[in-house]
Parts: structure tokens; C-alpha cells; sequence
């Protein structure tokens, strides 16, 4: 009867040795039972509970899980990482909204960049002129003073293109380019026609 006593008696005084240590949890999931030394803004140092004598051990707290400390309390530490993409997201999803101005300007630029199929309308205007810049008046004017067709705006997303203020920059910006295009192009055919004649006229006087 007396050695389960002695035995019950013993166990309540260790149980509070039992408990009064810190526990390191890292990611491999196995428990360290330690005495923490020190917690830096990178690191975590400690001596292993059962040799508090010995050498000086230190963790990484991106390697870590939790620390559960002897008064009861804890120190969660979370990987930097997902913690960066977390705020990143969370940034991104309470961004304002574009304005108006904003999507206009975004437009204009888009069409700078994209817009492409301007190049049939001068094409077409070049031949003509080059045969009469007085004819190829007729299709400089028609093209320059038509926006381009849908078919050929090249914009890249379909989706910010229903939005009316976006839409308006970026066929404001389309016209605009191929207007110019249209019109340099009957300018070299009215060029090439000028040189052509004042050359006809150079060879006959010296004939």
C-alpha cells in the first residue's frame, strides 16, 4: 500500500517540472521540449529542457509553427510568404475603381498600342493618289472621316471595351490615327505626282 502512495506522491511533485517548459513546434511537426532564450525578428534560440547545461540551439521562424510557452500562453508565427500574397490580395481587392478619365486615358493609349488595321484604308488612299491626287482625295476624305469598324480595332479586351468611357478613348485615338495615316498617304501620292511633272517638265526643256 505504501509504494502506490510513495508513487502518487512522487508524480504530483514532478508534474509541475512536467509542465513548466516551453514547447517549440516546428513545420516537421515534432514537438521540442526546450527553455526558450531568446526570440529575434528571424530567429528563435534555446537550450533542450532535458540538458539545460548544454549547447545553445537556433531555429529559423520560417520554420516554425508555434511556440507554447510555461505560462500557457502561445506565439503563432505565420510564413512571410503567404502572409506577402494575403496583404498583396487583400491591396488588390480593396483598390478604388478606375475613373471615367482614367478608363478614357487607358483607351487612348491602348489604341496607340494596338490598333493595327489602319494600314488598308492609307494603302488604298496611296494607289489612288499616285494615279490623281485629285482622286485620291475622294477616299482620303471618306476613310479619315469614318471611325474604323469594329472588325478592325484590334482592342485587346473585349471586356473593358464595353465600358463607354474606355470605348470612347479608344475609338477617338483609332480615328485619329488612321485619319493621319490616310492623309500622309495621299500626301506622298500628291508629292510623287509634283516631282513626276516637274521632272516631264525638266526633260522637255532640254530637249
Amino acid at each position: 500500500m505504501k509504494k502506490p502512495l510513495l508513487t502518487i506522491f512522487f508524480t504530483a511533485l514532478a508534474a509541475p517540472l512536467l509542465f513548466a517548459q516551453d514547447v517549440i513546434t516546428p513545420k516537421t511537426g515534432e514537438d521540442i521540449p526546450a527553455k526558450v532564450l531568446e526570440v529575434t525578428q528571424t530567429d528563435v534560440k534555446f537550450k533542450k529542457f532535458d540538458n539545460p547545461d548544454g549547447p545553445i540551439f537556433t531555429l529559423a521562424k520560417s520554420d516554425l509553427v508555434l511556440i507554447r510557452y510555461e505560462n500557457n500562453t502561445k506565439e503563432i508565427f505565420t510564413d512571410p510568404e503567404k502572409k506577402n500574397i494575403t496583404q498583396m490580395v487583400a491591396t488588390q481587392a480593396t483598390a478604388p475603381p478606375a475613373t471615367g478619365k482614367e478608363l478614357f486615358i487607358q483607351g487612348h493609349q491602348d489604341a496607340r498600342k494596338y490598333y493595327k488595321s489602319y494600314s488598308g484604308p492609307g494603302s488604298a488612299t496611296l494607289a489612288v493618289s499616285l494615279l490623281s491626287p485629285l482622286a485620291g482625295l475622294v477616299p482620303a476624305v471618306a476613310c479619315s472621316s469614318t471611325t474604323p469598324k469594329e472588325i478592325n480595332l484590334d482592342y485587346p479586351n473585349p471586356e473593358l471595351m464595353r465600358n463607354a468611357d474606355y470605348r470612347s478613348g479608344y475609338l477617338q485615338k483609332a480615328k485619329r490615327i488612321k485619319a493621319g495615316r490616310v492623309w500622309r498617304n495621299w500626301g506622298i501620292g500628291f508629292g510623287a505626282n509634283i516631282l513626276a511633272v516637274l521632272l516631264l517638265s525638266g526633260s522637255s526643256s532640254s530637249q
